[in-house]
């Protein structure tokens, strides 16, 4: 757990969901967030939302320069990162594996582990040198055991999982990276897999983010490299 009052947050994937009930939590909370996604108008509402203490920008997280970018510029004015959230994440239309399009195949896989690391490339040379901070990789409870029709969003956070895994054992004490599933959530994403009527019998992700983020926030080094859910 970090003892800072006040924590920079970088979260990935604020557009909508669980990353942007994140963000309006932990500001609740009274800690400040560097978020980033591809909508812009959603985007411009939550950075108006949360007001000017917080920056929150469109950012493609598979375009490096524009992550590099964005990512200077939040360790400008903040410095390294307490926590480092890698959110975004897409999943691909229900299929059997063998009649996901090629190309619908490729960007749930580019999206979650592409984009994570190229957020872990920007941000975590920052949280090295200052020998502290937490990463929290977005797993899911679906790439621990598999579940028909979504084998790609499987495949990419099963990836997550191993990935985490291996940072974890090569950061420095004091530090830690976490796979971390947030269960089943009430998101777009969750009613494309399930069906909204389904769907609807989870927790919204406002409701989910008043246990998550007290949770998160009192994840410490002694939990890195441990595949854990949020309450």
């Amino acid at each position: 757990m970090i003892s800072k009052k006040s924590l920079i947050i970088v979260i990935t994937g604020v557009s909508r969901g669980l990353g942007r009930a994140l963000s309006e939590k932990f500001a609740a909370l009274g800690h400040t967030v560097a978020g980033c996604g591809r909508d812009e108008g959603r985007l411009r509402d939550l950075g108006k939302q949360l007001g000017p203490a917080h920056i929150v920008q469109a950012v493609d997280v598979l375009d490096w320069p524009v992550v590099k970018g964005w990512a200077d510029d939040v360790l400008e004015k903040y410095g390294a990162p307490d926590l480092l959230i890698n959110n975004a994440g897409v999943i691909n239309k229900n299929n059997r594996l063998w009649e996901v399009p090629a190309e619908e195949f490729s960007n749930v896989i580019d999206v979650g582990l592409k984009g994570t690391n190229q957020m872990l490339r920007a941000f975590l040379p920052s949280m090295l040198n200052a020998r502290r901070g937490i990463i929290i990789n977005f797993s899911s409870g679906v790439g621990r055991v598999g579940y028909p029709q979504i084998a790609p969003y499987c495949a990419a956070k099963w990836g997550i999982e191993g990935l985490t895994k291996a940072l974890a054992q090569e950061l420095p004490t004091g530090m830690a990276a976490i796979p971390l599933s947030p269960g089943p959530v009430n998101t777009d994403m969750l009613q494309s897999t399930f069906g909204k009527k389904s769907a609807a019998n989870y927790r919204s992700p406002t409701e989910w983010a008043e246990q998550a983020a007290p949770y998160i926030l009192n994840l410490k080094a002694s939990d890195n490299g441990m595949s854990l859910t949020t309450p």
